[in-house]
């Protein structure tokens, strides 16, 4: 695990952050009264807010499953993973493959800390977590090699997370992280679609003296797969990506998404 941060970086409890307030969408209690006050304020601009986020996290599991399971993955590096809850990437994909490494990246100090205690790998297995900003492709994947056996495939995955980039810049920064993988690899995203509600929801969200999260075109984010394969049933609401059984008539959300194979 990677413990290098800066010691002045202390936990704001007074400014909200986007991994708490995620947090508390999805009903996790590592949040502040000021997350839950911004994250209020967007489900009144944007009703499906937290149906959205819970479509993420699920949508999340049944990629890791699959890759896992069918695909034969054992290797995952999650960026902007957020807080650790239940059905964590390493818990799913350990589960079907024991020997799975997994590696997390975010940047937020309150997720390095929860990181210590709570990101424990099954025993054949490993876990690591590296305190770094997405951004720097090169070195996350410089950091992850520690971990992660980067002549073998692996999956990367970056869910409701690219919205904290710039709509172009977004993809090629997909692009850096695919190009330092083999081929058999693959790319899990999934974010929010630009509609006139989700739009307004955007607005909300800036007004909570946050950086901005930006909605994006679906073009915008297919184009982080172009060169790529993608795994049926293709791109579109991840509520609709491979549901589980009693789930095929569940309602599509706004966050679309794919899994992609190099």
């Amino acid at each position: 695990m990677n413990n290098n941060f800066e010691p002045e970086a202390e936990f704001q409890s007074g400014v909200p952050h986007s991994a708490r307030v995620w947090n508390y969408w999805i009903g996790g209690k590592d949040h502040y009264p000021v997350d839950q006050a911004l994250g209020d304020q967007v489900i009144a601009s944007y009703p499906q807010t937290r149906d959205l986020a819970l479509a993420s996290r699920a949508f999340q599991t049944r990629a890791v499953r699959y890759l896992a399971g069918e695909a034969g993955i054992t290797q995952f590096l999650d960026i902007g993973t957020g807080l650790p809850v239940q059905n964590s990437t390493h818990e799913v994909a350990q589960t079907v493959q024991p020997k799975a490494r997994i590696v997390y990246v975010d940047n937020d100090p309150l997720v390095l800390a929860h990181a210590r205690a709570l990101l424990k790998s099954a025993p054949d297995g490993m876990t690591n977590y590296v305190h770094a900003d997405m951004l720097d492709a090169e070195q996350v994947l410089h950091e992850a090699a520690q971990t992660l056996d980067m002549t073998q495939p692996v999956a990367v995955m970056v869910l409701s997370t690219l919205g904290h980039v710039e709509p172009r810049a977004g993809i090629d920064l997909m692009r850096r992280y695919m190009a330092g993988t083999v081929a058999g690899s693959h790319l899990v995203l999934c974010d929010t679609i630009a509609t006139p509600q989700t739009l307004a929801a955007q607005e909300a969200y800036a007004a909570g003296d946050t950086p901005a999260y930006l909605v994006r075109s679906p073009e915008e984010i297919l184009a982080s797969a172009d060169g790529m394969e993608l795994v049926a049933p293709g791109f579109g609401s991840i509520s609709l990506w491979r549901p589980n059984r009693g789930d095929e008539g569940i309602e599509p959300v706004d966050q679309w998404g794919f899994v992609a194979r190099k």
